[in-house]
């Protein structure tokens, strides 16, 4: 089950600009007149051309979205009349006013209709377009965050647990210092040093978890060096670094993946506390934390769905790498 949703979150994210209704970049197509809707709100569109955007590359829609060519004015009703098409703009509930504009001044095809199946947002953007968006984000902070903490955990754990003596003693005072702190104020204090953004947030998620896989793979490797086939690599005359990786760390990957696994899911969730505290990715670029501190107000009005799409997509996509670590512990995990 948690592979599913991991399999169909990744398909999402490398695909999200093809499956959003609305392809700009970042999902940030504002039309404020239809600000804070309900799912399901319905609305049809005068579409006028607009100069400047040009359709750009498959590679460039894929990777960052489209620009919009065209205006999406939102009205209630129109007709033609001459060679202009008279409208009822849309201004709010119950509200509207005429207008006409030149029928060259129309885009192919002139109108559309389209239905925002979770709402809008206050600033009238498409929540599941953003939703689809943010899930790139959420697998990328835990993908980069994880493979920051493997990296460094794995590396300062195998020579702590291989050398011992004043090797061990350093890097186990480091690791009890980074301990001592707790996580979130270790992340605030990264993130200030690095600054707000996309890409810091990466780096001081993935900097304040190592810690785990430091302790973790230096219990397994002096677990393992005083076997006989470690001492074979020895008489051999194998270096230690030829040991350490083609011996050693083949052998203890399967606790490794298991915590991998669950680091990923608290880098999802630490990316987004810190994009809801305003630390973390900055707008308009979509993460789901990011979305529940613009609309968590809505929870307790007429529109909760706002805040709770995103917290069940959270919830979803940790929930599933919980169930991955789960899986992968009673797999790899030996039993006597």
């Amino acid at each position: 089950m948690g592979t599913c949703i991991i399999a169909v979150s990744i398909f999402i994210a490398l695909t999200c600009y093809q499956l959003a209704p609305d392809a700009s970049p970042f999902g940030n197509r504002m039309i404020p007149a239809i600000g804070s809707k309900s799912p399901g709100f319905t609305m049809q569109f005068l579409l006028i051309k607009q100069s400047g955007n040009q359709e750009t590359g498959v590679l460039t829609k894929w990777v960052s979205g489209q620009k919009d060519t065209v205006q999406y004015l939102p009205i209630q009703a129109y007709h033609l009349k001459g060679d202009s098409i008279i409208y009822e703009q849309y201004i709010d509930e119950g509200l509207s006013k005429s207008g006409s504009i030149p029928l060259t001044q129309l885009a192919t095809p002139n109108s559309i209709t389209q239905k925002f199946y979770l709402g809008t947002d206050k600033f009238g953007r498409d929540m599941l377009s953003r939703l689809l968006i943010g899930t790139r984000v959420s697998l990328s902070v835990g993908l980069i965050a994880v493979l920051i903490s493997l990296t460094i955990g794995i590396s300062l754990g195998a020579m702590a647990g291989y050398f011992r003596g004043w090797v061990d003693e350093l890097i186990m005072w480091l690791i009890n210092v980074i301990w001592s702190i707790p996580t979130l104020l270790l992340v605030f204090a990264m993130t200030l040093l690095l600054g707000k953004g996309f890409w810091q947030v990466f780096m001081a998620v993935g900097l304040s978890m190592w810690v785990n896989v430091a302790r973790l793979v230096r219990g397994q490797v002096m677990a393992v060096r005083e076997l006989e086939y470690i001492e074979a690599t020895r008489v051999l005359g194998f270096s230690n670094t030829r040991t350490i990786i083609k011996h050693i760390l083949p052998n203890i990957m399967g606790p490794v993946l298991v915590i991998a696994a669950s680091n990923f899911a608290s880098a999802i969730v630490l990316e987004a506390g810190l994009s809801f505290l305003g630390v973390g990715v900055q707008p308009p670029q979509p993460s789901w934390g990011l979305m529940i501190k613009e609309n968590y107000n809505f929870i307790i009005t007429n529109n909760p769905a706002l805040a709770l799409a995103p917290g069940i997509a959270i919830m979803l996509l940790v929930l599933a790498f919980n169930l991955l670590g789960n899986g992968l512990r009673d797999a790899l995990v030996v039993k006597d």
